[in-house]
């Protein structure tokens, strides 16, 4: 097996073993040889580490774990794999799979796309919205896999064990958002062995399971405009929490997400909200409620609002009464001064 400087993700087999010490960002570049090498891991601030791993895997091994592979991958995939493939630059345009820590992927790809213009780009910004919810620390690296495969001289596909982590913890998200996690996408269709595929890092998951307050998908919230005083101080009263906070939507298309929490966030009633995770649980709620968000500021603008809400029973926060703070208007400053020494 010919010597090529291209990066791979934790690959696992019984003959290697790698040790993936910053998965967090893109996947990380590594140099991959046949005898024996180093792996150097890049994570996104810059951190490098290095670590060292035997492989001694002769060609014919290689070669009797490149047909395993195959003959897993004609199980279930919509590759042909009778049909020839070809490495390709990943186009500049493609932004979901840019700085994945290689430069080159197989056509066609794992989902069967064989053209760059019409299939493999329009089709990975489809998934570009689920990618900016965070919903798995290796959503990006598995969708990435399928879409753009690495080139390398045996195909190497997600385990079974990625696709059950990152579908357990992004279908809830597609669902919020009106779609079903996709049939191409069957988790049973990967190899339930680790074995020269790309495997999950178990302390790496979703930000939705940490512990902290998280976003309820839900129906979009009351609006109300100008509302009285008597109506603000009710709403700070019947709910958990209140803040005062800048929304942000870019225009798109864009690479990062569509909305941002722009500033800080100020509370008025902090209730059950913690100081240090406001900005990114609203940031989750409007990456979740996505259409809601959308009818709240309009492309380019940003918007002040004061957002309340509750908590619910399963243990997320919802949002229920939303006022846009317009300079012109003195009730909800109002409002925001007197709750101080408010009795409900």
């Amino acid at each position: 097996m010919s010597h090529r400087e291209v990066p791979l993700p934790r690959l696992q087999s019984p003959a290697t073993q790698v040790v993936w010490a910053s998965p967090i960002g893109p996947l990380a570049a590594a140099g991959w040889s046949g005898g024996a090498g180093c792996v150097y891991i890049e994570a996104c601030g810059g951190q490098r580490d290095a670590v060292t791993f035997i492989a001694s895997l002769t060609s014919r091994t290689m070669s009797l774990l490149a047909l395993v592979t195959l003959a897993v991958l004609a199980r279930g995939l919509a590759f042909d794999l009778g049909q020839s493939t070809r490495c390709v630059p990943i186009p500049a345009e493609m932004g979901v799979c840019r700085d994945v820590g290689y430069t080159e992927m197989r056509l066609p790809n794992f989902l069967g796309h064989t053209s760059l213009e019409t299939e493999v780009v329009p089709r990975s910004e489809d998934w570009r919205p689920l990618l900016n919810t965070g919903c798995h620390a290796q959503a990006r690296a598995f969708l990435c896999s399928l879409i753009a495969p690495v080139c390398l001289d045996t195909f190497i596909q997600p385990c079974r064990s990625l696709c059950v982590a990152v579908r357990d913890s992004c279908a809830p998200v597609l669902a919020c958002q009106g779609h079903a996690w996709p049939e191409v996408l069957d988790c049973d269709r990967f190899p339930a062995q680790e074995e020269m595929c790309l495997s999950p890092i178990s302390k790496y998951g979703s930000p939705f399971s940490k512990g902290l307050p998280q976003p309820a998908c839900q129906d979009c919230p009351a609006v109300q405009e100008l509302p009285p005083l008597k109506a603000v101080l009710d709403a700070l009263c019947l709910n958990d929490f209140a803040v005062k906070v800048k929304l942000h939507r870019r225009r798109l298309p864009s690479k990062e997400a569509e909305f941002e929490v722009e500033g800080r966030v100020e509370f008025v009633r902090q209730g059950p909200l913690l100081p240090y995770d406001t900005q990114s649980l609203l940031q989750r709620w409007l990456l979740l409620n996505l259409s809601c968000a959308r009818s709240l500021v309009r492309p380019g603008r940003a918007q002040l609002y004061l957002l309340s809400g509750t908590a619910l029973p399963d243990g997320t926060l919802a949002l229920s009464r939303l006022f846009p703070w317009h300079k012109k208007d003195m009730h909800i400053a109002h409002a925001a001064r007197k709750w101080k020494h408010h009795k409900c």
